[in-house]
């Protein structure tokens, strides 16, 4: 028999403590996109709102926010507890991302040409290979946290939607 999720006091499901509960960009090291990027990074962002596993290992903090931001072309990762009170920062090399990115941006300019011309076959086709990437990025993401922050597969893929996000220039 499976157990029922515990209610919030709004009859609600409660969400779990180890989760991102509120996430952003720091604008100061990114800048700003065009309307269409600042778009896709919303949509992003509300994903990964909706279901994630975030769990820093030996606490018990949760829920986090998190702000995305670059700092000396490293990643940065700045975490918080919901109420905003810093826990910590980690700064990860984007060199070991750079191979994954380039051919992830060049695999979704074919996917978004081929919607307009391309047989449902040929759009399937390049569908599974962006998929691949993505998934092979979100692992290299989870290897670079580990000890650090603990991702589930999902929560992974959804984080490398937002730093691909990072490069767009607007």
């Amino acid at each position: 028999m499976k157990a029922e999720p515990k209610q919030g006091a709004d009859g609600a499901p409660e969400k779990p403590r180890n989760r991102l509960a509120a996430v952003r960009f720091d604008e100061a090291s990114i800048g700003r996109g065009n309307p269409d990027q600042e778009h896709e990074r919303a949509i992003a962002i509300y994903d990964i709102l909706e279901e994630n596993s975030f769990t820093l290992p030996d606490r018990d903090e949760g829920p986090y926010g998190l702000v995305l931001g670059l700092v000396e072309n490293k990643l940065s990762f700045a975490i918080a507890t919901e109420a905003g009170e810093p826990v910590m920062t980690h700064l990860l090399s984007l060199t070991p991302f750079r191979r994954v990115i380039r051919d992830y941006e060049m695999i979704c300019e074919s996917y978004y040409s081929a919607i307009r011309t391309a047989s449902p076959t040929q759009i399937e086709a390049i569908d599974m290979g962006r998929r691949g990437l993505h998934n092979e990025a979100s692992e290299l993401l989870r290897q670079r946290l580990e000890g650090k922050v603990d991702l589930d597969h999902d929560t992974a893929r959804r984080l490398f939607t937002l730093i691909f996000a990072l490069h767009w220039k607007g």
